[in-house]
């Protein structure tokens, strides 16, 4: 049977992966981001089975145009995030640092599911994509990291709150991810050696590598497996 998908972050990277991903498994897309230009090519090349929104996730507005969009939904990714990646030194300039952070990782996911959460069918499953950041704190101002590692509290009240219904919440957790537009100018070949060498399998990860977990949990196999933090993060960090 066919499902409805809804895919946050879905212009880019690891959401446009796990958007095609499931739409080759037979499911229905629906992308959601900010730029809508992004979203319109990206449902084109999946085809007549996606389709977009575009809203701002922080905002309780943007989630309620993304509810009125969907009649039921089965799967929820909670994808959409990213940083300025700033170090920010005045106090005023560290609370904006702080906040946007909170809001494009933590709110985003937040609202999309509270947004959601009525129409979400029996056995549904929420995913949400977290970061290896949160393990192992990230740096710049740790904003991101500190983010990141909200959702781990969250995805644990959720999997209790959904839990009643047969419907699941996990969190998956990628490592070094360079097919994004997450990593912009701080990339460079020494930059990318280093977070290779840290992996215990001696590559990057590719957003396919995570789209496939994604789907794995998304499916009937995964239906005992909830309140989870998944890394996928080729040994970067074992088992925590």
């Amino acid at each position: 049977m066919s499902r409805t998908v809804v895919v946050s972050g879905g212009g880019t990277g690891i959401g446009r992966a796990v958007a095609a991903a499931f739409v080759e498994r037979g499911d229905r897309v629906v992308l959601v981001g900010r730029r809508e230009p992004k979203l319109r090519a990206v449902a084109e090349t999946l085809g007549p089975e996606a389709t977009w929104v575009a809203a701002d996730l922080s905002t309780a507005d943007g989630a309620a145009l993304v509810a009125r969009a969907v009649d039921r939904v089965h799967v929820i990714v909670a994808g959409a995030g990213g940083t300025s990646a700033a170090v920010p030194s005045e106090l005023d300039a560290i609370a904006r640092e702080w906040r946007a952070d909170f809001d494009q990782n933590v709110l985003t996911a937040v609202l999309l599911v509270a947004a959601l959460r009525p129409k979400l069918a029996e056995q549904g499953r929420v995913i949400g994509v977290g970061s290896i950041g949160a393990q192992l704190g990230s740096g710049y101002s740790g904003s991101y990291g500190a983010a990141k590692a909200a959702l781990h509290a969250w995805i644990f009240w959720l999997a209790a709150e959904l839990g009643p219904t047969g419907a699941t919440a996990n969190l998956v957790l990628p490592g070094y991810v360079p097919d994004t537009e997450f990593f912009g100018e701080r990339m460079n070949p020494q930059f990318h050696q280093a977070r290779v060498d840290r992996t215990l399998v001696g590559r990057a990860g590719t957003p396919a590598d995570v789209a496939s977990t994604v789907c794995f949990l998304a499916s009937p196999e995964a239906a005992f497996i909830t309140g989870q933090l998944v890394g996928v993060n080729g040994g970067t960090v074992l088992g925590r």
